[in-house]
């Protein structure tokens, strides 16, 4: 009976934790939407404002990409050409390796990201402190 107790405690919270980031996420869409962002969408340019690579590059591999924004490969590739479309992003040969492609913000990402971010911060602390 215990077990079943702690287990079904364990479930809820897990429960409770999905149920927190499809709000959150909601609420981030709904908030960026006037910036003519989604949550994803603002993930990527914080991503790429955030710093330098794990080799020290410029901008980012679209992988390294993918493992901080948590977005399948072909997801994320749809994703990088509506930014680069919309003129936020360019992507590039990387110089090391021919194969990859490494993806920078331009002067217009890096302005609408500080135009967003403390909009994406104020959503952030509002739902997470709940």
């Amino acid at each position: 009976m215990a077990a079943n107790k702690a287990e079904q405690t364990l479930v809820e919270e897990w429960r409770g934790i999905l149920a927190l980031h499809a709000r959150t996420q909601c609420e981030l869409d709904r908030a960026l939407n006037g910036h003519g962002l989604c949550a994803s969408d603002f993930e990527v340019l914080d991503v790429l404002a955030g710093g330098v690579s794990a080799d020290g590059g410029c901008g980012y591999r679209v992988q390294e990409i993918s493992d901080r924004v948590h977005l399948s490969q072909s997801a994320l590739s749809r994703l990088i050409g509506r930014l680069e479309k919309d003129g936020l992003v360019e992507r590039a040969m990387c110089l090391e390796d021919r194969r990859g492609v490494r993806v920078v913000l331009t002067e217009k990402g890096r302005a609408l990201h500080g135009e967003v971010r403390p909009v994406q911060r104020a959503v952030l602390a509002r739902m997470l402190a709940e």
